[in-house]
């Protein structure tokens, strides 16, 4: 508004009235502030993100002593790789739309900051070549999905990606991606394979809502030509999800048949596509599999495996999402370099100090087993963001640090609160102070679960703890 009214007419008529048609008519309110703001954050030599009822002020300042003509010639330009971000059809090449619009599917607009930095230097710079450039999207959908799985915060993730370039080397441009990927620390992290399988098989996909339609269709689409469009299919549990299983059920899941439906019904490993899920409903697996229509007659690669068995129970559910978590590390892989490039860039290679399993604990069997399988069902269902990890000495729970430790002993597990011993609300009074005592766990408190009719006393305390880790962050 500074120009001669001359100047103002040509810059509109010649890049911001064309901006403005580019977004559409009924897009451009709700989508030009995202915009201004991505665009301000990628020119931030701090890599700070405006608030985007603040984009407008901003933008004054970042204009102030600027050439105008170029500033809005720069935003035209970048308006052209976000729109492309936003409308994944306004891309010519099938392949980068495909993956746009999974990026757009799993709803991380937070990453269009590097988006916007790499379509630049692969269309205008040619820093990059076609490739390339489709790993990079890769790997950003594949960062962000792991995460998802895995249950780590999402609030860190606007501010990772809004530094992303202070770091990149872009001589060197895919293997410096790759790097600093494999390098993200803590809530930064790139899930790696083990912590990414362990929670693909246990996890309830089908209420990750979108995402459980995004999940299904990458795995039954992977290395697949002829794509198929899973919205016209509908998700089936294989095992019923009635709480009033038949008979037929019940005798097919044995004498813990409700253990069992609880634990996996919404697990990958009973999870399908099917075109005649009315016709399926709560069947016995038999008639399931030979219906017309069944697993047997189905043209889904997601039926394969099933339609060869004869039952479906525990070991048949455990087994497919063995397999299906086997394919997705294909389907979305950790990135990979070999030691000389990690070299280079100085770092060394990392191996694992605390790679522990369940397997490790003596006492995980029998009764105290099958109180740890419940106890710990209920506290990885408190939220997707809750991870497990296996100690030298305890199990933890963790969100954005441990909030219950448990330590499977002999006849019980021995559990801790990562809480002072004055924040917590123990009616029955079975929790012990132990913070001039030393002990494995995190926190102040400790107590003993012994039997199956303590576990939900158990999680009324370990909710507690639960509450105060996740108190003012997006989950």
């Amino acid at each position: 508004m500074a120009l001669e009214p001359a100047a103002q007419e040509e810059l509109y008529d010649r890049y911001w009235y064309p901006m403005e048609q580019r977004f559409g008519h009924s897009e451009y309110s709700s989508l030009f502030d995202r915009f201004m703001r991505d665009y301000l954050t990628i020119n931030s030599e701090l890599g700070t993100i405006p608030n985007i009822d603040q984009v407008y002020n901003e933008f004054k300042k970042y204009v102030r002593g600027r050439d105008v003509s170029s500033v809005i010639a720069d935003v035209a330009l970048y308006s052209r790789y976000f729109v492309r971000l936003a409308f994944p059809v306004r891309n010519d090449d099938l392949e980068i739309r495909r993956i746009l619009s999974n990026i757009n599917m799993l709803k991380v607009d937070v990453a269009y900051p590097l988006l916007l930095e790499v379509f630049d230097d692969y269309e205008r710079f040619h820093r990059l070549d076609r490739n390339e450039f489709i790993e990079i999207l890769r790997l950003v959908e594949t960062y962000v999905f792991r995460r998802a799985i895995v249950g780590i915060p999402t609030n860190s993730m606007n501010k990772t990606f809004a530094t992303f370039k202070r770091s990149l080397n872009k001589d060197d441009y895919l293997n410096s991606v790759k790097f600093i990927f494999i390098t993200l620390d803590s809530y930064r992290r790139f899930p790696k394979d083990e912590e990414f399988w362990n929670e693909f098989v246990q996890k309830d996909i089908y209420n990750l809502r979108q995402r459980r339609n995004y999940l299904l269709s990458k795995l039954e689409n992977h290395d697949r030509k002829e794509e198929v469009n899973i919205e016209e299919y509908t998700i089936e549990h294989i095992m019923p999800q009635n709480e009033k299983l038949s008979h037929h059920w019940q005798r097919e899941l044995g004498d813990k048949w409700r253990e069992v439906q609880q634990r996996y019904i919404h697990t990958v490993g009973n999870l399908t596509l099917t075109g005649y899920n009315p016709e399926l409903s709560d069947r016995p697996f038999i008639e399931k599999r030979d219906m017309k229509g069944g697993f047997a007659d189905s043209p889904i690669r997601l039926n394969r495996s099933i339609s060869k068995l004869d039952r479906w129970g525990e070991k048949e559910i455990n087994d497919r999402g063995i397999e299906l978590a086997s394919l997705a590390l294909q389907v979305w892989d950790f990135p990979r370099l070999d030691d000389a490039i990690m070299s280079r860039y100085g770092a060394k290679v990392e191996i694992e100090s605390d790679d522990y399993s369940l397997a490790d604990f003596e006492h995980l069997q029998g009764e105290v087993l099958s109180l740890f399988d419940s106890l710990r069902t209920r506290i990885l269902n408190l939220d997707s963001s809750v991870r497990e990890e296996p100690k030298s000495k305890y199990i933890a729970y963790k969100t954005t640090t441990n909030f219950v430790d448990i330590q499977p002993q002999q006849s019980r597990l021995r559990i801790w609160l990562n809480l002072r011993f004055d924040e917590l609300n123990d009616p029955q009074h079975i929790c012990r102070d132990v913070s001039q005592v030393g002990h494995y766990g995190n926190g102040d408190v400790q107590f003993n679960i012994d039997s199956h009719n303590e576990i939900e006393y158990g999680l009324f305390l370990i909710r507690q703890s639960f509450e105060k880790y996740t108190d003012g962050f997006e989950i």
